[in-house]
């Protein structure tokens, strides 16, 4: 993430020192920042909290002396890869949307080359008013971006749409911008995530180890690059990602719907969920009562998702599944790729204590149709979802 450069514009809001987090969070990444003030935004947070976090001079006034001989609201326009307005008020977002440059923020966005996306926050009447609403639009279609409020109980005392969007969030958004390689623009790619479960009863379930990482991080690198991404997911404790359609299960029986749902207009399908291989064969509707002996519990076959993807799968769509497996890796894996008609197996070793489940590293193998293979050595799931998706692509193009 070197080197990239985000202008930061700060407008008058009582969340303005979420700004400062942000900030925070982006110099951690080694990305440069600028900020310019409105005036307003002086009456929450002095221009010194930013300097000192952006460890920049920050710019208030459109008539301060400059430090060196420029005109600062185009060479401030020259300088990002990106602008940020956060928080983004109704003022400067209608001021844009009518083409009024009245102050330094204003009038850098009118000047700039640079992608501009505003992070609104306001009261929730305030957001939801149509003529708010209808600038919106307008600088959608100008090609302006945003990032949605969330809801929850505002400042004012109000519940509803306006709150700023967490930060985390926000910076999710900004490294995907910011990383943005677009060589899966126009894909449609379905991933699965996480574990199933299979009830027992009312109370308790069966499952696997599963964190959901490696089909999180694969979801997140398809989106970097353009994608347009469904993810399923079984039960995990990670927060959905940004800008990708989510769609929670818990069962398996779940899980192959959702994918059934999705899967005819999809270009790829990478099944790296941990679906459950059985099932309770009967289940009771009441909490099964602690009794002298031994409890004995019968399991039956459950839906093999991945096998029925590749019996249903078109000569253009590209298919790709997980061997999670404990012995004999590669043969069980190469068993794998052939008996569920994939183009692409992600083989690892479950057995390893510095990789796999809950681990945000992993070691696998690649292993192609045509039987080609590739060892990765340890690294992150993001590292190595970003080389799945390159071995992806190559496999398209052929």
């Amino acid at each position: 993430m070197n080197n990239y450069k985000v202008l930061i514009g700060v407008t008058g809001g009582i969340a303005v020192y979420k700004a400062l987090d942000l900030i925070s969070k982006l110099r951690k990444h080694d990305i440069e920042v600028k900020v310019i003030m409105t005036e307003s935004a002086e009456k929450f947070v002095t221009p010194l909290s930013f300097q000192s976090l952006s460890q920049n001079m920050v710019t208030t006034d459109m008539f301060q002396e400059p430090k060196a001989w420029e005109i600062q609201h185009i060479s401030l326009a020259k300088w990002p890869d990106l602008v940020l307005v956060v928080p983004a008020t109704a003022n400067i977002i209608g001021k844009v949307a009518n083409g009024i440059s009245d102050d330094m923020l204003s009038t850098t966005i009118m000047a700039t080359k640079a992608p501009v996306y505003f992070a609104p926050a306001m009261n929730t009447n305030m957001y939801e008013n149509p003529i708010v609403q209808g600038n919106i639009s307008k600088l959608k279609e100008y090609g302006y971006g945003f990032i949605n409020p969330d809801s929850g109980r505002l400042a004012c005392g109000d519940v509803g749409a306006g709150k700023l969007a967490a930060v985390d969030d926000i910076l999710e958004v900004t490294l995907s911008l910011l990383n943005k390689n677009e060589d899966l623009k126009g894909k449609k790619i379905l991933i699965t995530a996480g574990p199933t479960i299979s009830p027992i009863d009312p109370v308790r379930f069966i499952t696997n180890r599963s964190s959901g990482k490696m089909g999180y991080a694969i979801a997140e690198e398809a989106r970097d690059r353009g994608a347009e991404v469904v993810l399923v997911s079984g039960p995990t404790n990670i927060k959905p990602p940004y800008g990708i359609k989510f769609i929670k299960v818990n069962t398996n029986e779940e899980m192959k719907d959702a994918v059934l749902d999705n899967f005819v207009t999809s270009d790829i399908v990478i099944k790296a969920a941990a679906v459950a291989d059985y099932k309770i064969a009967e289940y009771s509707d009441k909490k099964i009562k602690k009794g002298e002996g031994n409890l004995n519990l019968e399991f039956t076959r459950d839906n093999d998702i991945l096998k029925i993807l590749g019996e249903k799968k078109s000569e253009s769509q590209i298919l790709v599944g997980f061997a999670a497996e404990s012995h004999d890796l590669i043969e069980n894996a190469r068993r794998k790729l052939a008996n569920k008609n994939l183009d692409l197996i992600v083989a690892n070793d479950i057995t390893s204590n510095e990789t796999g489940f809950a681990s945000d590293d992993n070691r696998v193998i690649f292993i192609t149709k045509s039987n080609e293979s590739t060892v990765l050595d340890k690294m992150s799931k993001r590292e190595i979802s970003k080389k799945l998706l390159d071995e992806v692509m190559k496999i398209s193009e052929n």
